[in-house]
């Protein structure tokens, strides 16, 4: 696609990742009435004879509604927030399989994400998924349930295996923090959990508000977001969560103006909006950290960016800009790269 090599040739990746969440949807439609709700619900729902305390409860994810009659025990993750996020919760014992790593494990659950077996380095194949005899499948991104690929939704149902979709993936809207807070606590629900999610949601937001602190006052810092790409470069657009974490870390995304999630910019673009700080996303076959760098600050277009002639560069794991326990960590890694001065 691109004349550079491997560095760039995955750079679609996140953007065909993120294209598949509109035919996840769609598809949800065909397996219930009234779908078409970019947010999931929960109900308890009326059965006499509950088999556990606070069960059964009734989850309705992107359109697809699930009754739980008992917590899951047997789950496998595709893609790493959602592993991140049961491990946080202390759900490692109902995990029987991974796949899909993008960033290096948050230190603390490092050990027990390495106990689980990884199915496969990407989206693992539906076979695979059914040798690990799961009761659920959670997906972080739209393609873990790729209907092309053999992994719909309607397949694992036919199989007798329930599914949920990372919220971010439920349709075409602005994300949030609060989708973060909201996706914990529904994980809470399904797992019989509810008091480790408020838990962590409050320990997750009083991260934010901690660093949010910190910048309080300081005037908003321009910020370009460097997902990938050479000919153009492939950013984060005004409903990105990546937009909202520089906003809660004392800065602005420069493209906050795209309406959408991700998208492409051309580099004239770039130098007209004049970025002091560079936010460099990181994950697997994208290329190294370095590389990128070295990319950006080889450009001769760009030398005269406020970012690029300062080498004012601030990494993050894709982990940490999607809808997972990431994205409040990310606020601070943010603030201290956007204003040093107030961590000093």
């Amino acid at each position: 696609m691109y004349d550079r090599p491997p560095l760039f040739t995955p750079a679609r990746r996140r953007h065909a990742l993120r294209a598949t969440a509109a035919a996840v949807a769609a598809c949800a439609a065909l397996l219930t009435a009234g779908c078409g709700s970019s947010q999931d619900t929960t109900e308890d729902t009326k059965a006499p004879a509950p088999s556990a305390a606070g069960f059964p409860v009734t989850i309705d994810n992107c359109g697809v509604k699930t009754t739980y009659d008992k917590p899951p025990s047997r789950v496998v993750t595709i893609h790493q927030h959602p592993a991140e996020l049961m491990l946080a919760l202390g759900l490692k014992d109902r995990m029987v399989g991974t796949a899909f790593p993008d960033s290096a494990v948050l230190p603390e659950l490092k050990k027990d994400y390495e106990a689980i077996p990884e199915l496969a380095k990407k989206e693992p194949s539906f076979e695979t998924v059914l040798e690990a005899e799961p009761d659920l499948v959670y997906g972080g991104y739209g393609s873990a349930f790729a209907e092309k690929e053999g992994r719909s939704r309607k397949a694992f149902a036919d199989a007798g295996i329930d599914t949920h979709l990372n919220r971010e993936y439920c349709g075409k809207k602005r994300v949030t923090m609060k989708d973060t807070y909201d996706e914990i606590r529904t994980i809470g629900k399904i797992f019989g959990v509810p008091d480790r999610a408020d838990e962590l949601v409050a320990d997750l937001t009083g991260r934010v508000d901690k660093a949010s602190a910190k910048v309080e006052g300081e005037a908003e810092v321009p910020v370009f977001v460097y997902d990938s790409g050479d000919k153009t470069a492939f950013t984060a657009g005004g409903k990105s969560l990546g937009t909202e974490l520089i906003r809660l870390a004392g800065g602005k995304n420069v493209f906050a103006d795209l309406d959408d999630v991700f998208g492409d910019v051309s580099w004239e673009q770039v130098v007209e909006r004049k970025p002091e700080v560079i936010a460099i996303y990181d994950y697997a076959g994208a290329g190294s950290v370095e590389q990128k760098k070295k990319f950006l600050l080889s450009q001769p277009a760009l030398e005269d960016v406020p970012a690029v002639k300062n080498k004012r560069f601030v990494v993050l794991p894709l982990t940490a800009t999607l809808v997972g326990i990431r994205s409040a960590y990310a606020v601070e890694d943010l603030a201290r790269g956007i204003h040093p001065e107030s961590f000093a």
